[in-house]
């Protein structure tokens, strides 16, 4: 079996993810590097859910629409530095190998405000057939 496999069965069958770290890593094993943990309210209750991963680009001076979410929604940014406004609140800006989660129901804008390239991996579960964003007038 190939050991991302195998970390993956062993997940599924209910292996501590330490125990599976420790165990394999002697051998060369990749293991998983925790960016986040951060409990959530407002996921959907549905019998079945979407689950979408996304990519995005921003350029430098690049934002995204004036927008909320229905459903919390995690960033992750891989390369550059994301700055996030929530309606409310002072930006947020995280940096590469860091992660966030974006509440739902709240008003916000994302930025590339550095002189390089960002991008980040996007984590949406929602109701089956629900938009990623909803557009604000702003």
């Amino acid at each position: 079996m190939r050991p991302h496999l195998a970390l993956g069965a062993a997940i599924v069958l209910g292996t501590p993810a330490a125990a599976i770290a420790q165990s394999h890593e002697a051998h060369g094993i990749a293991k998983p590097h925790l960016a986040l943990q951060q409990v959530v309210e407002g996921l959907p209750r549905d019998d079945k859910q979407s689950v979408r991963v996304m990519t995005a680009s921003f350029r430098p001076g690049d934002k995204t629409v004036y927008h909320t979410h229905r459903y919390p929604v995690t960033v992750y940014v891989q390369e550059g530095a994301f700055t996030l406004e929530l309606a409310g609140k002072p930006p947020l800006t995280i940096k590469a190998g860091e992660a966030l989660v974006e509440p739902p129901g709240v008003p916000m804008t994302g930025y590339n405000r550095t002189e390089r390239e960002t991008k980040v991996v996007i984590f949406y579960v929602s109701a089956v057939d629900t938009p990623f964003l909803d557009l604000l007038a702003h």
